[in-house]
């Protein structure tokens, strides 16, 4: 998909943590989970937030679940009789939305 400016546009994603009463939402764009990963290190070094280390490695790993789901399916796609149900379950706290 191209922009106004005609470069492509890498499909967009977010990690969604609920915790009590507060949602995070982190959107970042495919491809550019490193910045992900420095703003969830910059949100826990943040004192006026009460998102902490804890939240930042849960994110973290939904984050790794996410990228190891895609790389199965690229896996699968390359090969049709790959078993379809090897993927786990997702958590109800925090989600991937592609």
């Amino acid at each position: 998909m191209a922009d106004k400016s005609g470069s492509m546009k890498r499909p967009q994603r977010q990690l969604v943590l609920n915790k009590g009463a507060e949602k995070y939402i982190f959107r970042y764009e495919q491809g550019r989970e490193d910045e992900l990963l420095d703003a969830l290190i910059e949100q826990a070094k943040d004192k006026r937030t009460d998102f902490d280390w804890f939240d930042a490695a849960v994110i973290s790993f939904k984050l790794t679940q996410s990228l190891i789901g895609c790389a199965e399916q690229i896996l699968r796609e390359g090969d049709p009789k790959r078993d379809e149900g090897y993927l786990g379950t997702q958590d109800k706290d925090v989600r991937t939305i592609p």
